[in-house]
Parts: structure tokens; sequence; C-alpha cells
């Protein structure tokens, strides 16, 4: 079954040649928007794959020979990218089938979210899928996108939507607007994007088949889902057992509300289901539940970085520059569900005799305003040694005077490299301080805008370490 999953969603991640049916050449026309992406990925020499477009009005696209239909297509086309009018999509497909091409995309929408005859295509698709083995993304969405392969179905053009780098992060959503969004986003805020899937109405490959597909993904450490509703209970279940064994699975499910699941339907035409069963599920399962976008990334980011580094316990050790940042972090620890770790005695000795009597050697630590660098070495070493600490806060305001920003960074991403604690920083702050959170970012660090996010990721670590010690029991 392994090796048959893998096989069937290769395509969509890295196919040998692309067919883009319905690309055109009218700028902004979302079948040109697609063949442009593959193109420029093509000239950059990222992707590697031949393209085809296919449109029986045309005959050249900027130098592509343009093929009239889908029979017509050389034989190593085995992804097909389809962006026509709903109603000529069963057709399609059946020709498709003939040509034995095993993926497609198909991006339009106006099928199961608009009501009976939409579904009713749907059906029709899917039974044609079914008997000739094609697998399908779709249809309502914006398919996938691969940074390191130029896969690309993303149709909003370069000049209204950001791409990010490359990373381990795998990101899969119900909803295309939000995908796109979200692609957005983390181009700004410099989070790297391994594998994006939007699956839209998903009459076929749905979240199961996602996560049994990245389980054997080593590029990716930790996959995230925004979550519409699921269709088929028992198979995402098992295999969400089956993943969160080995990666982490962090899901933003929206329609809680009876407001939200009604807008749920008219989207994607899901059944969002009563949301206590969601949460029953994510805790039976592992998978890790997120309150919003922002703390999905949050803990996207942590998992990132440190999947491989768990906290062995739920002890928190905080170190402050600020002493309200530190109160702050405190709060949060106990919101959270975490504890403050009560300090050894060897380590409050340590701390003592190497800071100044005014700097404060409990947990928190506040290494205080007139702080330098070297403060923060000693109380790293102190708390990467200390038994009582499974984890690490470590809030630098970079504003403070004495401070040497890089040699600070240097410090962290030191200890983080060497210490089995996780080290999650937080930096609050304007531009300047963002400056240097990206510095330290670079050097393996996730760091966060305030205390309470900061804090909340490391929750969902420790949250994640306690499943899998469940697991063993």
């Amino acid at each position: 079954m392994v090796e048959k999953i893998v096989e069937e969603m290769k395509p969509f991640f890295d196919p040998k040649a692309v067919a883009i049916i319905g690309a055109t050449d009218k700028r902004g026309k979302v079948g040109n928007v697609i063949f442009e992406n593959f193109k420029m990925n093509k000239e950059r020499g990222i992707f590697k794959g031949n393209i085809y477009p296919v449109n029986p009005k045309l005959d050249e696209i900027e130098g592509y020979k343009v093929y009239k239909t889908v029979k017509e297509l050389p034989d190593d086309t085995d992804l097909a990218v389809i962006s026509i009018p709903a109603k000529f999509v069963p057709a399609t497909m059946r020709d498709i089938a003939e040509k034995g091409i095993k993926a497609a995309i198909i991006i339009t929408g106006g099928f199961g979210e608009l009501g009976e005859d939409g579904k009713r295509l749907e059906r029709e698709i899917y039974e044609v899928a079914k008997t000739h083995g094609i697998r399908v993304i779709g249809p309502n969405c914006v398919g996938v996108y691969v940074p390191d392969k130029g896969v690309d179905t993303v149709f909003l053009p370069e000049n209204k939507m950001d791409r990010p780098k490359s990373g381990p992060i795998a990101f899969v959503s119900q909803s295309g607007a939000f995908a796109a969004a979200m692609l957005d986003w983390a181009t700004m805020a410099e989070v790297g994007i391994g594998k994006m899937v939007s699956y839209g109405n998903k009459i076929d490959v749905d979240d199961a088949d996602l996560m049994d597909y990245f389980i054997h993904d080593d590029e990716i450490n930790v996959v995230t889902f925004y979550i519409e509703g699921v269709k088929d209970g028992r198979k995402f279940i098992e295999s969400a057992k089956r993943i969160t064994k080995v990666k982490p699975v962090i899901a933003l499910k929206s329609g809680r509300t009876e407001y939200g699941a009604k807008a749920a339907s008219s989207h994607t035409g899901s059944l969002a289901g009563a949301d206590t069963i969601y949460d029953a599920v994510f805790k039976q399962t592992g998978i890790i539940r997120a309150e919003d976008f922002e703390h999905m990334f949050d803990l996207a980011k942590a998992f990132a970085v440190l999947v491989h580094k768990l906290p062995k316990g739920d002890r928190v050790g905080i170190i402050t520059d600020g002493g309200g940042a530190g109160v702050m972090a405190s709060d949060a620890v106990a919101k959270f569900g975490l504890k403050m770790a009560d300090l050894s005695e060897e380590t409050v000795k340590f701390l003592r005799e190497n800071f100044p009597p005014h700097a404060v050697p409990k947990n928190p630590t506040d290494v205080v305003g007139d702080t330098d660098a070297e403060r923060y070495r000693i109380a790293l070493e102190a708390f990467t040694k200390d038994p009582n600490v499974d984890a690490i806060v470590i809030i630098v305001l970079f504003q403070v005077p004495l401070l040497e920003e890089e040699k600070v960074i240097d410090i962290v991403a030191e200890y983080q490299k060497k210490s089995d604690k996780p080290i999650v920083a937080i930096a609050m702050g304007g531009k300047k301080t963002d400056y240097y959170a990206r510095m330290l970012e670079e050097r393996g660090v996730p760091v966060y805008p305030t205390p309470e996010r900061g804090v909340r990721a490391m929750a969902g670590l420790v949250k994640y370490a306690e499943y899998l010690k469940r697991l063993e029991e």
C-alpha cells in the first residue's frame, strides 16, 4: 500500500511532463497564468519536465507547440492540469483515461459547491477516474506548489502573489484562496514551504491520502492542514495514526460554529460535522489543533527545526533581559498547561556566582537591562545542564544598550546546536528587532514576536512529545 500511494502521487509533485488543458495566450486567464508558471520555472532551470499546452483554437503559445486535443499529447505526459469550464471536464477526463495519464489536477470550480448539478458532474468525473486508476486533486482548487521541482499550478501571477522558498513544511488546504494567501504570507515571514496542496472539493485525493504520502517524504518534517470537513472519518483516523507516529500534524479546522459550518458547505460542499467530534479525533490520533492561522504557522515553524529535539518533559526555563516580558512568559506557561522549572540548587548557585548582584538568578532568570551577551551565555550554560529544565524560552530585547546583537545570536544558536533541549526565542520590537530575529532564525532558532506566541509554540512541542511517549507505554 505504501509503495502504491507514493507511486500514484509522484506525478503531482515531480511530473515528467505536464499537459495544461485550457492553456491560452490571453494574459490573466487561469490557463495562461498556469502555463506561464511552468514556462518561467523551466527557463529558470527548476522545472525539468516537458510542458504541453492543450487548446483546440491555438497552434502555438510563446514558442510552445499547442496540442488540439488530449489524444495528440506525447506519451510521456503523466500530469494533466485542467482549467476549462466545468461542463467540459467529464469528456476531457475520458480523453485523459484513453491516453493513459494517471494524475489530474482540476482547477475549475462550479461543481459540488454549487449544488446537485455540480455534484452530478463530480460523480461522473470520479467514476472515470476510479475505473481507469487516475488520481485526481480538486476540483475547485489551486492545486500544487513545489518550489524545488518548479511545479506551480497556483493561478495567481507572481506580481499578485509571492512564492515562498522551499522548506520542511507541507501545507495542505481545502480552500484555494486561503492557500494562496498563506503562500504569500509565508514568503513575507520567510517561512519555507516544501509542498503545498490545495484540494478543494476533494472528490478523490484527500487528507488521508496526503498524510500517507507525506509519511515517506524525507524532505517534509511537519504537515499542516486547513480543513473544513472530512468525508471518510475512518480512513482519516487510520492515516492520522500512521503519520503521527513519525511526523507531527497540525490542523486548523474551521466551521466550528453554526455559521461557519454553513459557510463551509457552500464553499467546498463540506459537511463540517460537530466540532466536538473533531476535537476528540485530533486528540485520539495525536493531531495538534491550531486555534488560528498564526498559531498554525507558529507551531509549524517550531516543528520544522525542532522535530528531532523534542522536550523530555513540560518544565520550562525562561531567560529574559526584561522583567515584564518574563512575567508575560510565565503567565503563558500556566495558560498553555506547562510548568515553570524548579531550578536546581547548583544552577542557582552558579548563576549567583557569575551574575552581578542586581541580576535575578531564579526562573525566570532576568539578566536585566544592562546585560551584555555574556550573561546570556552564563544563563544558557546553567539551564542546558540543569536536569530540572526540559525546554528553554529565551527572551532577547535587542533594544538594551550594551547588548552586542550578533554576539548574542551566535551564543543562542550555539546552544541550540549543542544542547539536547529545544530553545525557542522571543524578540519583541519593530524593524530593527525583526532584522536580528531573521538572523537568529537562519541559525536554527525559531523566533516569535510575543511571549505568548513563543510559549504556545513550545507547548505544541511538549504536547506532541507527550503523545509519542504514550504510544510507547
